[in-house]
């Protein structure tokens, strides 16, 4: 049998990935609802039937909302937390007053982008932080300075990117004392481009 890198680490057992994106409703402000919260039961249900124990979430999935019902979902269910594995993706910032949409991987919101997945997680810490989307002005010591504080601090275990190619991974990694843990690329019958 083959063991993957995750597996080869000690992170995870789980050889398939849920993808969260679909969770918490439509990308808006609405509030959450029962039925998002009976899908996310349902939906965590089914995976950890299929043997699936590791979870991956992205600050702007649902707009927050579907890390917030994830949230809830370990919330009713004590001892849920230690048996899985949380992988969350900060990086990527939409349009607002002040910008358009944009990416961001300045230490103040690698900080505090975590600070919100850990709150709508209801969580002390995330097994895995992936940087969302490679930011092309990014400065790998200000992203060195933000993994370590996040790492001394116990919220996040170990980190990762995102869609980087080699080079970008090979400078922010000369910058870091532990390895990238992984690069999640973005694959579909759509999207083969990788």
């Amino acid at each position: 049998m083959n063991v993957f890198p995750l597996q080869q680490r000690n992170i995870t057992s789980s050889r398939i990935v849920y993808g969260t994106t679909g969770l918490g409703g439509s990308n808006n402000h609405d509030p959450l609802t029962d039925a998002d919260l009976l899908k996310a039961e349902r939906a965590v249900d089914a995976a950890l039937e299929a043997g699936i124990t590791m979870f991956d979430h992205a600050d702007i999935y649902s707009g927050g909302k579907a890390e917030a019902v994830f949230g809830s979902v370990l919330g009713k269910r004590p001892g849920l937390r230690e048996s899985i594995v949380i992988q969350s993706k900060c990086g990527t910032r939409f349009a607002d007053e002040h910008s358009p949409q944009r990416y961001d991987f300045s230490r103040e919101h690698i900080l505090r982008a975590v600070d919100g997945s850990l709150k709508r997680l209801g969580t002390d810490y995330l097994d895995i932080l992936l940087l969302h989307r490679p930011d092309p002005l990014f400065q790998a010591q200000e992203v060195a300075e933000a993994f370590q504080t996040l790492k001394q601090a116990g919220k996040v275990r170990h980190f990762g990117v995102s869609n980087m190619n080699a080079g970008q991974i090979k400078l922010l990694q000369a910058q870091l004392p532990d390895p990238l843990v992984a690069n999640q690329l973005e694959m579909s019958l759509l999207d083969s481009s990788w």
